[in-house]
């Protein structure tokens, strides 16, 4: 049995869901979602719940039940809340400038990298070099974030790059401190 595939997905009040064999389509305030669902797993609407059930009791199926609700619980939170992710620039002299569809980084290279932005993220650069980024689809959202964090990442011996908001660099002694 799937703990996370057991519980019931709430669906609020002005979330729409469209579910047409192993398509399901999920529309709220924010915009909409649609993804097709792996066909060894059931979704049914019952009332103001979607319930996840499989279809089979084998180890693969098990593991396809979860992940299914986890992802059609995405969607639900996503048109109705949206999701945020946000990285912080570290350095002497880095820097970040956000465009409509550009987002250019100064970090440390002869030249300065543009990154396009892809279709359904929102991005706020603060003067403080904090990158924020915007979108209904969590997936998207933290796919762009790790391609923005890949670009520069944070080095352990001064942590200059760029990092999630939430994580932490171990940090290193460098070679005067271990010759102490």
């Amino acid at each position: 049995m799937s703990r996370i595939g057991k519980q019931p997905i709430p669906v609020p009040t002005g979330v729409k869901i469209e579910i047409q064999g192993t398509h399901i389509k999920v529309t709220g305030g924010k915009g909409s979602l649609e993804r097709d669902i792996r066909p060894e797993i059931e979704i049914n609407q019952e009332g103001d719940e979607l319930v996840c059930t499989p279809r089979g009791t084998t180890k693969r199926v098990m593991a396809f039940w979860g992940m299914t609700r986890s992802l059609v619980n995405n969607m639900v939170v996503g048109v109705e809340q949206g999701f945020e992710k946000k990285l912080l620039v570290e350095g002497v002299g880095y820097r970040a400038k956000a465009s409509s569809s550009t987002l250019t980084l100064s970090v440390g290279y002869s030249n300065p990298v543009d990154f396009t932005i892809p279709k359904g993220i929102g991005i706020e650069v603060d003067k403080d070099n904090t990158i924020t980024l915007t979108g209904i689809d969590k997936e998207l959202v933290g796919m762009t974030a790790a391609q923005i964090r890949q670009i520069r990442k944070p080095e352990p011996y001064k942590g200059k790059g760029i990092r999630y908001f939430d994580e932490h660099i171990v940090r290193k002694v460098g070679k005067a401190g271990a010759a102490a």
